[in-house]
This record gives C-alpha cells, sequence and structure tokens, in this order.
C-alpha cells in the first residue's frame, strides 16, 4: 500500500530541493544535505509528491515510543519524562531526521558521537534512544548532575560548555535548553507539551 506525501511551498518560493537517499536496508531518508552516491535530488514545486510505502513512514508521536524510553533511562538512572523531552526537542519525534550538520535520529546523534557510543544503526529507535541516553549519563556524570549545564553540553558539545564554564552565549543553545525544561515539567507534570508557551 502506498501513500502520498505532499510536499507544499508557500507562494513566492519558485525552485527549492530536497534530496531523497536510500540507506544500507533500503529505507527512504528525506534531507536537504545529500549524504552519499545512493542520494537522488528531488525539486520541490507546488504539486510536487512523492509516493512512499507505508511501511517507510517515520513519524512518531507523543507516546510512541514511551516503553523504550521508560526502560532505557531507568538504565542509566535518568527520569524517563527528561529523555522523552530531549527526543520531542531534537526530532519532534521523528526516527528518520537528519539536521542540516547530519545529525540523525531521535536523540539526533552525530554520526561521530554515534560511533563512539557503538550505535550501529542511528536511525533504529531503540539504538538510538540508548545511545543518546547513555550520552545524557555521560553528560550528566561530566558536569555533576548539572542539568542545565549537561543540556546545553547535549547541543552545543560539552568542550564548548566547559570553556565558557556555564551555558554558552549562543542563541540556539539557549532556547533548546529553554525548551527541554519547558517539555520536561510538561511531560512530568501529564500536560500536551505542545500546548506549553516557549
Amino acid at each position: 500500500m502506498l501513500v502520498t506525501l505532499l510536499l507544499i511551498v508557500k507562494a513566492g518560493v519558485t525552485q527549492a530541493s530536497m534530496f531523497v537517499c536510500r540507506d544500507k536496508s533500503g529505507a527512504m531518508n528525506f534531507t536537504n544535505a545529500p549524504s552519499g552516491a545512493n542520494c537522488k535530488a528531488h525539486s520541490l514545486q507546488d504539486s510536487s509528491r512523492i509516493r512512499i510505502p507505508v511501511s517507510e513512514i517515520a513519524g512518531g508521536g507523543p507516546t510512541s515510543y514511551d516503553q523504550d524510553i521508560s526502560k532505557i533511562a531507568r538504565r542509566y538512572q535518568l527520569d524517563p519524562p527528561l529523555i522523552k523531552a530531549i527526543i520531542h526537542t531534537e526530532s519532534d519525534f521523528n526516527s528518520r531526521a537528519v539536521s542540516r550538520r547530519g545529525a540523525q535520529g531521535l536523540m539526533q546523534l552525530m554520526p561521530e558521537t554515534a560511533r563512539d557510543l557503538h550505535v550501529v544503526n542511528p536511525f533504529n529507535p531503540r539504538e538510538n534512544i540508548d545511545g543518546g541516553t547513555r550520552y545524557m549519563r555521560y553528560l550528566m556524570d561530566s558536569f555533576k548532575g548539572d542539568l542545565i549545564l549537561s543540556l546545553a553540553a547535549y547541543n552545543a558539545g560539552p568542550g564548548l560548555v566547559s570553556r565558557t564554564g556555564g551555558v554558552p552565549q549562543i542563541q540556539e543553545t539557549r532556547e533548546y535548553v529553554h525548551k527541554v525544561l519547558k517539555r520536561y515539567k510538561a511531560y512530568k507534570s501529564q500536560q500536551t507539551p505542545l500546548l506549553v508557551k516557549e
């Protein structure tokens, strides 16, 4: 069974590009930053459509990965709502997400970080959650349990946070920490995080 993914470009934009890439397993990934020969350019127009199998749709939702999050977070002695808030902020629960910088999967692991964490397939939700949670545990230990510094390090890198001795003066990082903390609080209180003002 196939579904149609309708890509709508706002009026006034005459041309834009994205790439459709296939990984080693044959699954399709969509990105604006091609990573290899298995990527094909796709020009976006008002009526552009791409047909993909339902099995390759990667979008999840707020409860899609709850069991894995709970099990893995507790394994590394972290609060499950915290990991869920990080996933929400990093990828919006899209296990196939790829950032412009090349970060991959639910917890947006950079390829070198994934390798260091022995994550074989960063697009596998369970592997990605395990790797990202383990990395967050490492950061919490490195910054002596300081959640704010650990979140800043998850976004900007531990080296920069160590050098600055606090949250770097980077708007993206400051907004990231703010969003994760808001969503963490919302998940802990069983509110709907999408309704929390940012």
